[in-house]
């Protein structure tokens, strides 16, 4: 079982976007990673698409594997001028 953090970025934009807590917990439980950062630090991230009933959303997660804790970097709903459809792919210019 992992431990998650919230960043205060986080926090902030979670407040700010409407996204609770609960939000965030389903869609990192039930989502995908539709793209990794393997050389962020100080921890590798990720990007996951998640869903809280129909409305998408995105969380930037770094994964500390050796203490087995995930720390929630930002989250947001996915635009549609920048993501496909299915908002796992982003949009060519």
């Amino acid at each position: 079982m992992y431990r998650l953090f919230f960043r205060i970025h986080a926090i902030q934009r979670m407040f700010q976007r409407e996204i609770s807590i609960e939000d965030v917990k389903h869609a990192l439980a039930t989502g995908e990673t539709i793209e990794e950062y393997p050389d962020d630090t100080p921890y590798p991230s990720r990007l996951v698409l998640g869903w809280r009933g129909g409305r998408p959303l995105h969380l930037v997660i770094a994964d500390n594997k050796e203490s087995e804790e995930k720390v929630l970097v930002t989250v947001y709903e996915p635009s549609a001028d920048a993501w496909e459809k299915d908002f796992k792919r982003r949009k060519t210019k």
